[in-house]
């Protein structure tokens, strides 16, 4: 097996990398990166950019970003499609069954998009189920109110990125939907029973625990821990693993969100002692990505078992476009 990487995926600030970026990735190596739309401008950019990323750790670092399509889409026109919100889309196909022919050939497309600028995993699907009380900042990510409809239509989007080469990152781990505030601004607490939560919240979690990658949840389950958000809760990390049966490769949400308290070192060594394998920092700030790379330490061993199960997902895919958005318009 070859040496684990650092237990961290981080951003960088810009179209490139600095003298300085370079030389901290160089030494930190973290597992991954993440693209935001500051990083984004033109294809041979990202492309350039992508790059020498890999180039800074000297191996094959998977490449992130978060492109749901609707409001959360880093690559956005004139030089990718743009999409309409994940639950308009749903709702517009009439049937679940369509619905999901729908995503999985949209997730196949914006694979393609990705990986044509060497951009390997995107953190979607979203598998939180909505409900009325569900935040604005989350709603119309979600792709329905019913757990049954939300399984359907994340599965077919995780097999589109699969199908495209990308790895998929099911999110927000072990349910997002209850809260009724915006984790980038405050901590919100879930109060529903555990009944509750395993028939509805953490059900689609369950039926897509065999996926390479999730990310975790700021959210506080006081059925289950009172006090901590899921992403640093020891027994909210042992209910992922355990009762939704999730073995794939767990990364925090941004550590930078408001919903969790302390310094980011403090954030992301509760996150990695709770059991969460890799710290996910998204800013591209040096000195910040320094503390979490530093609090991070390097994977475990079951971290980076984890890790390279998911990296194994990957492969390279010739993608008829053209045919792809035919088939999708035939609806």
């Amino acid at each position: 097996m070859s040496a684990a990487p650092g237990a961290a995926i981080l951003g960088c600030a810009g179209l490139a990398l600095t003298a300085d970026e370079v030389a901290f990735f160089r030494e930190a190596d973290p597992f991954g990166f993440i693209l935001f739309a500051r990083n984004i401008e033109a294809p041979d950019q990202v492309r350039r950019l992508t790059a020498a990323l890999r180039e800074a750790v000297g191996r094959d670092a998977p490449v992130l970003i978060d492109q749901e399509g609707g409001r959360v889409q880093r690559m956005r026109a004139p030089h990718w499609r743009e999409w309409a919100p994940p639950l308009e889309t749903v709702r517009a196909a009439g049937s679940v069954a369509e619905a999901a022919r729908v995503m999985r050939l949209r997730s196949r497309v914006i694979a393609a998009e990705l990986r044509a600028v060497g951009i390997d995993a995107n953190c979607a699907p979203v598998a939180d189920v909505a409900s009325d009380v569900t935040h604005p900042f989350l709603r119309n990510r979600c792709y329905g109110t019913e757990a049954a409809v939300v399984t359907q239509v994340a599965r077919a989007v995780a097999e589109g990125f699969l199908a495209g080469g990308v790895i998929p990152v099911v999110k927000h781990l072990p349910g997002h939907g209850r809260s009724h505030v915006d984790t980038h601004l405050d901590l919100p607490t879930v109060t529903a029973s555990r009944e509750e939560l395993q028939a509805v919240d953490f059900a689609p979690f369950r039926a897509l625990n065999d996926l390479p990658m999730a990310m975790t949840a700021h959210l506080v389950f006081s059925a289950y821990d009172g006090e901590r958000p899921a992403t640093q809760s020891p027994v909210m990390i042992d209910v992922i693993r355990r009762e939704i049966g999730f073995d794939g490769l767990l990364m925090t949400d941004d550590l930078n969100m408001e919903a969790l308290k302390g310094t980011l070192a403090e954030r992301t060594a509760r996150s990695i002692a709770a059991g969460v394998d890799v710290a996910l920092q998204c800013n591209g700030h040096l000195d910040e990505m320094q503390a979490v790379a530093g609090a991070a330490g390097r994977m475990g061993p079951e971290a980076w078992r984890r890790g390279q199960a998911a990296l194994a997902w990957r492969r390279d895919v010739v993608a008829d476009v053209p045919a792809l958005m035919a088939e999708l318009a035939d609806g």
